[in-house]
């Protein structure tokens, strides 16, 4: 087993004044390259956008992109026509593909909302663009992951273009994960967001994260208290 850990204070950090956010990953002014990317997860912004406030209309083009909120709520526009807002326990996907033009905003002109986008680097270019969002909040068991998102349309959560798979979890006791792999040489990103976890002899606490590779099946523990988000992804990067 191969493992890279990421501390949460080693995280890129920009503070915009309106938009305040942390990089795992190098993204806009924030340069490491030795954190480029983890196979195909090419970015995990950590963000909070002040109230009345947000990412105007701008374009993205063949990444996968999908954004959670943690707190608040986050309103979406695109020119494919589609329009809404997204909270706590949704999960949002943008194909961007051929090329999309979107904004994100807070919708609140009071509150903060805070929220994780994420990109992927998708198995194939020039797709249709397309847009999705679910809420996964009710379907949350305690002390069970719940897969959020896979490449099969037909599966739990919302689909993307890339053998990928997100699982959420939030645990009101100490429990031990055997995590199976999906596919052979996946690797899986994890993220406390919240409390608690251990991977052999590496502990994790709120915002750490690890990524492991090289191995098809992983035991975790997480303590009572902890909400966590796992990331299975190809490491060969699309040719």
């Amino acid at each position: 087993m191969k493992t890279i850990f990421y501390k949460s204070d080693s995280r890129g950090y920009a503070d915009h004044g309106w938009l305040k956010s942390h990089h795992t990953f190098s993204f806009a002014n924030y340069y490491n390259p030795e954190r480029v990317n983890f196979g195909v997860l090419r970015v995990v912004n950590d963000d909070s956008v002040e109230a009345g406030m947000g990412f105007g209309r701008h374009p993205h083009r063949d990444m996968e992109i999908i954004s959670i909120p943690l707190d608040g709520q986050l309103r979406h526009g695109d020119n494919m026509g589609n329009v809404g807002i997204i909270k706590k326990g949704d999960i949002q996907v943008l194909s961007a593909g051929t090329g999309i033009m979107h904004s994100e905003e807070n919708a609140s002109d009071v509150d903060d909302v805070k929220f994780l986008q994420i990109w992927l680097m998708p198995k194939e270019n020039d797709v249709k663009p397309r847009y999705d969002q679910q809420n996964f909040e009710q379907k949350l068991v305690p002390n069970q992951l719940l897969q959020i998102l896979s490449p099969n349309k037909d599966d739990d959560g919302v689909w993307i273009h890339q053998d990928a798979w997100f699982n959420w979890g939030k645990f009101t006791e100490d429990i031990d994960i055997d995590y199976q792999f999906h596919k052979e040489g996946n690797g899986l990103y994890i993220f406390v967001l919240e409390g608690a976890a251990t991977i052999g002899d590496q502990k994790l606490s709120r915002r750490d994260a690890i990524g492991v590779w090289d191995i098809n099946q992983l035991d975790l523990k997480v303590k009572k208290s902890s909400e966590i988000l796992l990331m299975e992804v190809p490491m060969s990067l699309p040719v």
